[in-house]
């Protein structure tokens, strides 16, 4: 299942022509997966603090559908594809909110994000603390 994370678009988000700025997204895909984390009971802060590691992006995919537009209502989703010992890749969904609850979301924008575990001191590679995987993967 899909972790869901709330968006609304405001005047900083978009373009000059009223359109949300294409690598907004990938702000959007951010906080999706800050707050996934977050709700898995992983803070940033407090991950790096207790583990001396983090995660940083190694990679991104993206295909833009439709724009969003100034006040639009989205829906940010994040769901792992692929669990290894040092790094996941994260499936990502930006979808227009439905105005009315019977109608399907429509998809904006979809990305593959990798992010890999990094010692923080280093910023070096390195496995991701067996706990956390465990966690991630439950």
């Amino acid at each position: 299942m899909a972790f869901e994370w709330p968006v609304r678009i405001y005047w900083e988000d978009t373009d000059a022509g009223g359109i949300v700025f294409y690598a907004n997204y990938l702000k959007f895909f951010e906080r999706a997966r800050t707050e996934w984390l977050r709700a898995q009971g992983f803070g940033q802060h407090n991950m790096r603090e207790q583990t001396g590691g983090m995660f940083v992006v190694t990679g991104a995919e993206l295909r833009y559908h439709r724009p969003a537009r100034l006040d639009d209502e989205l829906i940010v989703t994040a769901t792992v594809s692929e669990m290894g010992k040092a790094s996941l890749t994260i499936e990502q969904k930006a979808l227009l909110k439905p105005s009315q609850h019977d109608l399907p979301a429509t998809l904006l924008c979809e990305g593959s994000i990798r992010i890999g575990w990094v010692d923080a001191a280093t910023m070096r590679p390195s496995r991701i603390p067996g706990i956390l995987l465990e966690q991630l993967s439950s």
